[in-house]
């Protein structure tokens, strides 16, 4: 049967299955191949909380959903044109995020019965008991024809089954006319050292489902995304926000001249950041997996006291940790960056699912006045500058610094233009020198138009000195004077404030003026962009800002405010952005949307709020 071929401007995948079917491989299969073919994509993984949930159910279901287009994308999509499901459970569990005129393949050798009663169906039509039986249907053998795909392969009958995730990769290349040669290219890269038996059989099962779906009728079209073109000239590559902010803290240290230090207790979904930067010892980083989170930060502050690019990383619960440690830093003065992947909570809470939940603790989570400066990534790609500037930050302006970014984003992927350092701008931290007349060095003395003090490193003559937690005086001396205390309080504060000075200005998308101002931060920058864009497109231009930086916030940003008669903010927590500005600007009217079910705004969502305020 020929199928006839359409072009679109963009379509979203969701695979599904248990979480051993292989659904997080050959979703980053298809988002790496899109990226290499030219494609704009946003990923989004979706992890099961549990480690192992029992087999068939619909909380072990793991999902990763691909949103590729002709240009930029800029989130993973609301509602998929394809799902694929490979058992009943994944498809009870993602049928609600099928579009109207969605395709649905399923694996029909999976739908006995026994599953069937596992994902809790109550009749032996799934499709009509969930209410989607009129989108088109693609239901297929897969796993017998993977079998008899593979059945002279000498492969055991186990490893036969764990292919065919691979045949149905081959079935969504065909849907979406994607060509094979990348996914060949992925598979004698990743085999061929250690298990070059295996590349032959991949190939082959993934070339069957592509011709198998090329041949049957339940697919009455496929389709085309083409890419346009129009994007900014380099060499891209599909990119994580968990394995940017790695290269961009390596970026910190070649730029800075520093060895980077990295000490850390592995927690979801953070734990990547750790991984990536111990491949990465040739550039000069140390890495430290710590016993616990008390440790990881503790061994971070004295490697930055040795004179190194110091950082930690953690999520949620880490922080919570980490916060007498944090104050350390604080009372010392010394770089240190804090990168937070945050995620459901409160206490374990939701591992595997995102939010920003932990703004509040980033701010005030420490005892006594103790400011540090917070900043946050707003796309898997951002994590990259982000990190780099967080690094700038803490060396510059000597502190502690946290990074705010978010497991849809650390998980999440899109294409990175792979910067030029030379485009990059130095780091120079404020080394100290030691006094030419002889007299004692002075820790605590600070410039005073930045109010940053000096770097004195360890093991130099004429800079001897002690930093520690108990309240000092400029010179270092332990001090409980009430005088002294309240102006190192004021001091250190008035050090994160002037920040503002070396951080760019608030900018807004839209109408410069008028009656609605929409304020996101961090990761919800893709999908309030987006929702702003189609209003646009609806005839109502709805003005945007972003905040990338949140302690000190942009030396303009009262100004913005004042243009505006409502100001919406939106977030993935109950509005602690919105109490933050309110109390920083208590003259403007701050309205608050927002959402805390583990998953990121659906762009739908924000246009109704919008509609709403307007």
């Amino acid at each position: 049967m020929q199928h006839k071929v359409i072009d679109t401007k963009d379509v979203v995948i969701r695979f599904a299955g248990d979480s051993g079917d292989g659904m997080q491989l050959t979703g980053s299969l298809f988002a790496d191949m899109s990226a290499i073919y030219g494609n704009g994509l946003s990923t989004f993984p979706d992890y099961p909380a549990e480690i192992r949930a029992p087999k068939g159910t619909v909380s072990g279901v793991s999902g990763f959903q691909v949103h590729i287009g002709t240009d930029k994308v800029t989130t993973p999509g609301d509602f998929c044109d394809l799902l694929v499901a490979m058992n009943p459970a994944a498809l009870k569990a993602n049928a609600k995020w099928c579009k109207r005129n969605a395709m649905i393949l399923v694996d029909d050798s999976a739908f006995d019965e026994a599953n069937m009663k596992k994902a809790g169906f109550t009749t032996d039509n799934p499709f009509l008991e969930l209410g989607v039986e009129d989108r088109t249907l693609i239901v297929a053998p897969i796993t017998e024809l993977t079998q008899e795909s593979l059945k002279d392969s000498g492969m055991d009958q186990k490893s036969i089954v764990k292919c065919k995730n691979m045949f149905t990769l081959g079935m969504a290349c065909y849907i979406y006319s994607r060509p094979l040669e990348h996914i060949y290219q992925y598979l004698e890269r990743k085999f061929s050292k250690k298990h070059p038996e295996v590349i032959a059989p991949n190939k082959k099962v993934l070339n069957d489902g592509f011709n198998y779906a090329a041949n049957i009728q339940a697919i009455p079209n496929t389709y085309a995304v083409e890419p346009s073109g129009n994007v900014k000239k380099g060499i891209y590559r599909n990119i994580t926000g968990n394995q940017a902010a790695a290269w961009g803290l390596l970026a910190a240290s070649e730029k800075s001249g520093l060895p980077l230090f990295c000490g850390s207790y592995p927690i979801t979904p953070a734990t990547a950041i750790l991984e990536e930067l111990a491949i990465h010892k040739s550039l000069g980083a140390k890495t430290l997996q710590a016993e616990d989170e008390i440790a990881g930060i503790c061994t971070a502050i004295g490697a930055s006291f040795a004179g190194n690019l110091a950082v930690t990383t953690t999520s949620g619960p880490g922080v919570s940790l980490k916060s007498e440690a944090l104050g350390l830093a604080v009372m010392t003065e010394l770089p240190l960056v804090v990168i937070d992947v945050q995620r459901g909570g409160p206490s374990t809470g939701l591992p595997t699912k995102t939010e920003q939940t932990d703004l509040n603790q980033a701010l005030y989570g420490r005892n006594g006045e103790c400011p540090m400066p917070v900043i946050a990534s707003h796309s898997p790609a951002h994590c990259f500058d982000a990190a780099f500037q967080a690094a700038k930050i803490a060396l510059e302006h000597m502190t502690p610094v946290m990074l705010l970014s978010e497991g849809f984003l650390g998980n999440g992927s899109e294409p990175w233009c792979i910067p030029s350092m030379s485009d990059y701008p130095e780091i120079k931290p404020p080394y100290a020198k030691a006094p030419e007349d002889g007299s004692k060095f002075h820790p605590f003395e600070r410039n005073p138009e930045t109010m940053v003090r000096n770097w004195a490193v360890p093991g130099q003559k004429g800079l001897e000195h002690r930093v520690g937690g108990l309240e000092k005086n400029h010179n270092g001396v332990l001090s409980t004077d009430p005088a002294n205390h309240a102006l190192m309080v004021e001091e250190r504060a008035k050090k994160v404030a002037l920040i503002a000075n070396s951080i760019p200005e608030l900018e807004v998308m839209g109408p410069q003026s008028g009656k609605l101002l929409v304020v996101g931060w961090g990761g919800t920058y893709g999908h309030l962009y987006t929702a702003c864009q189609e209003m646009k497109e609806e005839g109502t231009e709805v003005s945007y800002a972003h905040f990338d930086y949140i302690n000190p916030l942009p030396k303009n940003t009262e100004e913005v405010f004042s243009k505006f008669e409502k100001i919406l903010v939106c977030e993935l927590n109950s509005g602690q952005f919105a109490n933050y500005l309110r109390g920083e600007f208590p003259q403007f009217n701050f309205i608050k949307f927002g959402k805390v079910q583990g998953q990121p705004f659906l762009v739908s969502e924000l246009m109704d709020a919008f509609k709403k305020e307007l």
